[in-house]
């Protein structure tokens, strides 16, 4: 019981950080999307509305009034607004199995280049590997799965190009939105297979290019690892060079994995706009696409304040996940 208040308060602590955040990025939302050029009820109407007409739906949405009363408004309906919320639970489970399987792919490869990195380091195996994690860091993700698209869905044709499932395969019953997951609860393999199939391109398009911070933050801590006192112990004590890789450097140079995985889920939502785009996937990242097109201030807020609160939330799961794990951390 005397761990439990600390690391409570610890949670509490952390929880209460979240809150400021929130609320800077949601008036940071606000001013920006007054700020950029548009004007919504004209693009509601096409720029052709009758002008009492756009006058009136101006001061139905509120638009009309003060800024500082829109913001008090939009503060007061940002947790409320049922519609954009429908729309948006109704589009997410495309965006999580996208997201799901892109960190299956970066963690898998990332861990994967990173510990062999480290185990070699200095050796050309390690400068190459070094060199795939600064190259597929830094290429632009719409340019790879285009390039993933022409090899292997048009040159080659072992894959879809882009949806869901293929056109002749029925949706499994919806029951967690997930259409792998759906199917295997449907007993349907052939839907499961086919929704594999549509979800390898573009996993492998966001995995990968997260895969090359994974390889340099695994390495950087298999390195730091390896030259650590407990392994030279090991090592001394005449434990085979294999078993103290894998069983003794290799579990502890995850532990930062885990921070890491946390950091990098606001770039894998913001990585899957670009996928979900260039995929046709319809997820909240083309719902976003459609409703910046469309100068959709309420839907546009909806979206980013959905994603902000998972970020935090996935943030402040990660930091609990580290305080069991990881004992360097006092709280």
């Amino acid at each position: 019981m005397a761990r439990a208040s600390p690391l409570l308060l610890y949670v509490l602590t952390r929880a209460f950080l979240a809150i400021p955040m929130l609320v800077i990025l949601l008036t940071a939302v606000f001013v920006i999307l007054r700020l950029i050029p548009g004007d919504p009820i004209q693009a509601l109407f096409g720029g052709r509305g009758n002008p009492a007409v756009v006058a009136a739906a101006r001061a139905q949405l509120g638009l009309d009034r003060p800024l500082i009363v829109q913001y008090f408004e939009y503060l007061g309906r940002v947790f409320t607004g049922q519609p954009v919320m429908h729309w948006i639970l109704l589009v997410f489970p495309a965006t999580l199995e996208l997201a799901l399987y892109s960190m299956i792919v970066a963690a898998v490869v990332g861990v994967l280049t990173g510990v062999v990195a480290g185990r070699y380091r200095g050796t050309p195996i390690d400068v190459a590997l070094r060199m795939y994690g600064i190259v597929i860091w830094v290429i632009p993700i719409f340019w790879l799965a285009l390039m993933l698209q022409l090899t292997f869905a048009i040159g080659l044709r072992w894959l879809p190009p882009n949806g869901r499932l293929s056109p002749l395969v029925p949706m499994p019953t919806r029951v967690t939105g997930l259409y792998t997951v759906d199917s295997l609860l449907m007993g349907r393999i052939d839907i499961f297979i086919d929704a594999v199939r549509h979800l390898i391109l573009p996993s492998l398009t966001l995995g990968l290019v997260l895969s090359g911070f994974f390889t340099r933050i695994v390495r950087v801590n298999m390195m730091q690892t390896l030259q650590s006192d407990f392994v030279e112990a090991a090592r001394a004590r005449g434990i085979q060079e294999r078993s103290v890789i894998y069983r003794h450097a290799f579990k502890n140079a995850l532990i930062p994995v885990v921070t890491v995985i946390g950091l990098q889920f606001a770039a894998l939502l913001g990585g899957a706009i670009l996928t979900e785009t260039t995929f046709s996937l319809n997820g909240v990242g083309s719902l976003l696409v459609r409703a910046i097109i469309a100068g959709d201030y309420t839907m546009v807020q909806g979206v980013i304040v959905f994603y902000a609160i998972l970020v935090i939330g996935v943030s402040l799961a990660v930091d609990i996940a580290n305080a069991f794990i990881d004992p360097r951390i006092k709280y």
